[in-house]
């Protein structure tokens, strides 16, 4: 009995010291990306490329067809999935013609709207941090739906599904 009882006591300090902390995983696992109004935007790729088990990176390139774009809205939403993809949290619109008319707007807003818009191989390492560090969300399957709205018509639709383990 006492050998049963120090081994256990061992294993329970070997275990606290070696994990202390638990660290969470944020994965991305699919992106989805749709034009609702060809005329005006056409997506010419849309992916997320997993180069191995640890690195994947999204790649996406819009044409826009009507430059410059001078009223657009971004509307936001996350989802979690329970028995389907249902509301969580947040769900909020976005001004981007409030920006750019700020005082002093950003160089790189004004001329994201002016061009084609490219994101070429990002990857989310940073996002990770943000979800498991700064921000904790509790474990789940969520989705990440935008909404591209361009004078007050719904233009394109992106959808980023990922894990949090």
């Amino acid at each position: 009995m006492a050998i049963k009882l120090n081994f256990y006591v061992a294993f329970m300090f070997l275990f606290t010291y070696y994990f202390r902390e638990v660290d969470s995983l944020v994965e991305f696992t699919n992106v989805q990306c749709e034009s609702l109004d060809k005329d005006f935007a056409l997506f010419e790729y849309c992916f997320l490329k997993s180069v191995n088990r640890t690195y994947k990176y999204v790649s996406i390139k819009v044409n826009l067809l009507k430059t410059p774009i001078t009223k657009i809205k971004i509307r936001f939403g996350l989802y979690k999935r329970l028995n389907g993809y249902k509301p969580f949290l947040y769900n909020m619109t976005f001004d981007a013609c409030r920006f750019l008319n700020s005082p002093n707007p950003n160089p790189v807003a004004l001329y994201l709207f002016q061009h084609d818009i490219v994101l070429d191989k990002m990857p989310y390492h940073s996002v990770n941090n943000m979800l498991t560090k700064i921000l904790p969300f509790p474990e789940g399957k969520y989705m990440i739906e935008g909404h591209w709205i361009a004078y007050d018509i719904d233009r394109a639709i992106t959808k980023f599904y990922w894990t949090l383990t």
